[in-house]
């Protein structure tokens, strides 16, 4: 094109730039690139602000070096599978190896997803909530 001084150029450049728009679209933050984490259910009420498993909590990988016990109470905002890999890291051996324990969670993930047919991170939610102390009623 060549434009001239009385061109409305403007227009046209817009309409490109919402094009341009239209097409990005945000991916789906899924775990180890195969269960999607929208999806996942917690089921028992006082325990949703504590389970960080959905939207901005969500990663591909348990790995994210973030420093959770800097501050009280943040350990809540560390995703609930990067919790579970930093709990398998005990006992002296195995001390530190946190690509050891990412590599054992993504195994068993996959394993309870065959067995069971089901997220495997929603298993997880569901064990945790049943692991819980209950309220005594009598």
């Amino acid at each position: 094109h060549i434009y001239k001084m009385g061109d409305d150029w403007g227009a046209e450049v817009a309409a490109d730039m919402e094009q341009a728009v239209n097409v990005v679209e945000i991916p789906e933050v899924k775990l180890f690139g195969k269960w999607p984490t929208d999806e996942v259910q917690v089921g028992d009420i006082s325990l949703q602000d504590y389970i960080a498993c959905k939207d901005k909590f969500s990663k591909y990988i348990p790995h994210s070096a973030g420093r959770y016990s800097v501050k009280r109470f943040r350990k809540a905002q560390c995703p609930i599978v990067e919790r579970l890999a930093c709990s398998l890291m005990m006992h002296g051996r195995n001390s530190g190896k946190k690509l050891m324990t990412v590599r054992i969670v993504k195994h068993s993930f996959e394993i309870i997803h065959l067995l069971s047919g089901e997220n495997p991170l929603q298993v997880l939610v569901n064990a945790i909530i049943n692991s819980g102390p209950r309220e005594d009623s009598t």
